[in-house]
């Protein structure tokens, strides 16, 4: 799979990443080879491997849900940088 600079670009602008021109050249260089070692992957045998979303067993590890004190709303505002009343008071994120 070729790689050319604009998917290079593509990729940054995405990670909100700015590129000197030779990281560009470089990173190309660098994309191009990871994508032919992945490509190998494609020239494995994989019919008689079942499809799965985890390499091992998973099973949930729940705890029992009991009902426990709170530590309060002095203590859990303590170490608050800004704080209203009962509430963390944070910037605003929406404008």
């Amino acid at each position: 799979m070729s790689i050319n600079q604009h998917e290079i670009e593509h990729v940054a602008k995405l990670a909100r990443l700015t590129l000197r021109d030779d990281e560009k050249q470089l990173f190309t260089g660098q994309m191009e080879a990871i994508l032919a070692y992945v490509e190998t992957l494609n020239e494995l045998n994989t019919d008689d491997i079942a499809p799965t979303s985890h390499a091992v067993p998973m099973e949930n590890a729940f705890r029992p849900d009991c009902v426990a004190p709170s530590i309060g709303h002095d203590r859990a505002l303590a170490n608050a940088p800004d704080k209203n009343e009962t509430y963390f008071r944070v910037p605003p994120v929406i404008e």
